[in-house]
């Protein structure tokens, strides 16, 4: 039964050919062992690709086995790649979860166009597609969070979508596909896991068809989106134009009927601005106080003029300043985001911290702080370098800095004082020591990461 509705769902949602061949993402779960089976049952090209990323210790490396003895099984061809993810987490202060996300994404593109894959297939179903849903409904996404997983993304497809959980594994107890269960997914460490393992089945205890009658609401908000996509397209035809090297928003074009803010978020949102940025822009418009106001994005300002939005690149001499207060949680920065958080200094772990975090001992810092691109002249006392002063040029020339990296440098200023140059060294004047009690803490985060 579910190898019939796989062959159906694959064929009716055109997700691949029986001419393409398939690189398979294959954990050693029983969702992707299944996938597995079911791609070789219905005749498909395919391949196998198994991360593992070292942080389990022997049972991760009984999970290679497996999936590479069933590979073989099979007759298909095996990948297999072993990650230091720890060492990406120390390097770049991502969480373990981005940072083996972006290893394994990178591997499977890079193995695609080595060994001419077409289509990269993950394994998730209905059920993740579901909590996705509340993960994304609790961040505050908007609608176009609550869509669920995507059933294809560019050459990544996910041909499981139309089932659930129980659906696999009920196949994979009739058909005795091996499969290993990750102890991970055991934890409530994780967000997902609290989702899956606490809210989830007490809403199933009152509607027991809760998964099915999810995934009807996530399509029929699919639906919706690709209605509002249609629609704010047909205004950016009306009312968007290009002219050199700036684009320019007539407001005026827009029916005034519309919600204006969620219309100017939909056109900004392609533009390179995270979100914060263009609801700060889109208060603005409403509230016919944003004249005169920069609003940035990594390579680009936006302002407000006489009932226009204009989108420029950001000019050579443009300091991109922003005010940091103690009530401050977020301040973009660079194509990035600077998170803020206030910590008692015995809630911090670990005082050696990744380029990407900044630690400070918060007693000593003058607020507002100010964010703003680094400028001639400029110099700190960098952490590790004996107290001596040092220009940030000199520190940049140092670091082998790219001219468009520079031009996107930022640094943290408190009074007159560079306190961090931003993901690279803090001033060693406001480092966090024996007579701390608070900290501030800095993280960059990347926009997908918010």
């Amino acid at each position: 039964m579910l190898q019939e509705k796989f062959s159906s769902y694959v064929r009716e949602r055109s997700l691949c050919t029986a001419d393409e061949r398939i690189l398979l993402a294959v954990s050693g779960g029983v969702d992707s062992m299944v996938m597995l089976s079911l791609f070789v049952r219905c005749g498909y090209r395919v391949g196998v690709a198994h991360c593992n990323f070292q942080l389990r210790g022997r049972e991760a490396d009984e999970d290679d086995v497996l999936v590479e003895q069933q590979a073989a099984r099979y007759g298909v061809p095996y990948f297999g790649a072993r990650f230091d993810t720890l060492a990406e987490v120390a390097a770049t202060g991502d969480s373990v979860e981005m940072a083996a996300r972006r290893l394994r994404y990178g591997w499977f593109d890079k193995l695609c166009d080595e060994h001419g894959y077409d289509k990269i297939a993950i394994a998730h179903h209905a059920d993740d597609s579901v909590e996705t849903f509340f993960i994304n409904l609790i961040r505050g996404t908007g609608l176009r969070g609550l869509t669920g997983i995507h059933v294809a993304n560019g050459r990544l497809i996910r041909p499981l979508l139309f089932s659930t959980r129980r659906e696999i594994v009920d196949y994979a107890l009739a058909n005795k596909i091996p499969y290993r269960e990750d102890s991970s997914n055991a934890s409530t460490k994780y967000l997902r896991n609290k989702f899956r393992l606490g809210i989830v089945p007490r809403i199933k205890e009152i509607s027991p068809q809760f998964t099915e009658t999810m995934t009807s609401n996530v399509e029929r908000l699919t639906s919706a989106q690709s209605f509002i996509d249609r629609g704010i397209e047909l205004i950016r035809q009306h009312a968007v134009r290009t002219e050199g090297d700036r684009t320019v928003i007539e407001m005026s074009l827009i029916d005034p009927l519309l919600p204006l803010h969620f219309v100017i978020f939909e056109l900004m949102r392609g533009m390179g601005f995270n979100g914060e940025v263009i609801d700060s822009l889109g208060r603005a418009f409403a509230e016919g106080h944003g004249s005169g106001k920069r609003f940035f994005s990594k390579d680009s300002v936006a302002y407000i003029d006489r009932g226009r939005i204009i989108v420029t690149p950001i000019p050579d001499d443009e300091s991109c300043e922003s005010l940091v207060t103690p009530r401050t949680e977020r301040i973009p920065c660079g194509g990035g985001t600077l998170w803020f958080e206030h910590a008692d200094v015995d809630d911090i772990d670990e005082l050696r911290q990744p380029p990407t975090v900044a630690l400070l001992d918060e007693a000593k810092l003058s607020y507002p702080l100010k964010v703003r691109r680094w400028s001639e002249g400029d110099a700190f006392v960098p952490f590790g370098m004996g107290g001596r002063r040092k220009k940030v040029s000199d520190m940049l020339i140092d670091d082998k800095v790219s001219l468009p990296d520079k031009r996107r440098q930022f640094v943290v200023v408190s009074g007159g004082d560079i306190v961090w140059l931003v993901g690279r060294r803090i001033d060693e004047r406001y480092a966090v020591g024996s007579g701390t009690e608070n900290v501030l803490r800095i993280r960059i985060l990347p926009d997908d990461d918010l």
